[in-house]
């Protein structure tokens, strides 16, 4: 389950991401605790400043696969942790001194979300260097261990030291701590253990290349189809988990914690039972959106809150296993030069989907009630996991009738 650990230089990182993560995770929710605060509980102000962070991905992300590609990827690390360590003490010191207001909040998340541009797909294209092929799925696994256990620590332990520290500016200081981990992991590592990838030169037309070696490679495509389909609702899903907590078993806040602690606790399993597999084949992708699909609907019609609970626990378990298979698939059959482009392409389709599923199951949810949302919502990525492979198929044929036809 956790082979990768023996690699020194990934040993570095995962220690260091996992402090990282439990400040990202108390930095979001400080975050929207210091919007609040500024606004007076406005829930279009929470909305916006959530917004501003990942619209920058939608617009830029495809770009920043390509720099990934373009440079060295551990100094672009070093940089935008940096970066991220910066703007987490800059708005953190404008909190405690009475000074923040909110657009300071808007122009943080919109920063962030920039950053993030470049960051997040060079961070998943690194992990192969570190690792290698064999141990990568592996090692993403234990990547989205890491990023559960956090979710499920981070924001618990954020409401304790917001209230015994006295606000939320302490706790971006706190964050911004945090970043010397990940920072220092990747100052130390053993650059001759590196399975370092030759940076692309640049030229006219990469972003497009790297479009073009998606659509031509069926291995890649499919996976990426699939994850944009599921995607769509699985934010849904998480929004839907309040609606079904409050409207429909009538639970208070400290229940619902319970179901978001439930699900989380499933996201966390199914990525160490994901560390364990050697390989994650395509009967793993398929399995984990059927059963994700599937285990929506059961929630769906459960008559009772304890069966409501106790399902959400499958339910992230089979998320996150689309998930991990999703992402090791398209980065072991991608060719290392390519590698930035094509996960700044399956970042930006991971997470374009979820503002179009949200609002859509978000008004289902209005006009049926929420069970009728989260069963629609199932019934929907079962539909996407056949749409995906349909579409797989048509694309790929066009591809190969176009290649004879030039030949």
């Amino acid at each position: 389950m956790f082979r990768s650990l023996k690699v020194r230089n990934y040993r570095m990182f995962a220690a260091g991401g996992a402090v990282s993560n439990v400040g990202t995770w108390l930095q979001r929710t400080a975050q929207d605790w210091l919007v609040l605060d500024l606004t007076h509980g406005s829930a279009s102000a929470l909305g916006t400043a959530t917004a501003l962070q990942f619209l920058p991905m939608l617009l830029f992300g495809m770009f920043g696969g390509v720099l990934a590609d373009r440079y060295p990827k551990r100094p672009i690390l070093i940089g935008a942790q940096t970066l991220m360590a910066g703007l987490a003490l800059t708005i953190g010191i404008l909190t405690m001194t009475g000074s923040a207001q909110v657009w300071h909040v808007y122009v943080m998340a919109f920063l962030l979300g920039m950053i993030s541009c470049v960051e997040v797909p060079t961070r998943q294209a690194f992990v192969v260097e570190m690792v290698g092929r064999a141990d990568l799925p592996n090692a993403i696994a234990l990547n989205s261990s890491i990023f559960n256990l956090a979710r499920v620590v981070g924001p618990a332990l954020a409401g304790v030291l917001i209230y015994v520290l006295g606000g939320t500016g302490p706790i971006f200081l706190i964050n911004a701590l945090t970043f010397g981990g990940v920072i220092s992991s990747l100052v130390f590592m053993r650059k001759s253990e590196l399975n370092l990838s030759q940076p692309v030169p640049r030229a006219k037309g990469q972003l497009r290349e790297g479009l073009r070696y998606v659509l031509q490679h069926e291995e890649i495509l499919m996976p990426v189809l699939l994850i944009a389909f599921v995607s769509m609702f699985s934010q849904s899903f998480s929004m839907s988990i309040a609606l079904m907590a409050r409207e429909v078993f009538g639970a208070g806040a400290s229940s619902f914690g319970l179901a978001s602690s439930m699900f989380a606790v499933g996201a966390l399993a199914g990525a160490l039972l994901a560390a364990r597999r050697a390989r994650l084949s395509r009967k793993v992708l398929f399995a984990g959106a059927i059963g994700f699909g599937l285990f929506q609907i059961a929630t769906a019609v459960a008559p009772f809150y304890p069966i409501y609970l106790l399902l959400l626990v499958p339910t992230g378990i089979a998320l996150i296993t689309i998930n991990t298979a999703a992402n090791a698939s398209v980065q072991i059959a991608t060719s290392p030069e390519m590698r930035g482009r094509v996960m700044g392409i399956y970042m930006l389709v991971f997470t374009g989907g979820a503002p179009l599923g949200a609002p859509l199951i978000g008004w289902l949810s209005e006009i049926g009630g929420p069970r009728m949302g989260v069963l629609l919502s199932g019934v929907l990525v079962l539909v996407g996991t056949g749409a995906a492979v349909l579409m797989t198929r048509l694309i790929t044929t066009r591809v190969e009738r176009s290649a004879l036809a030039m030949a």
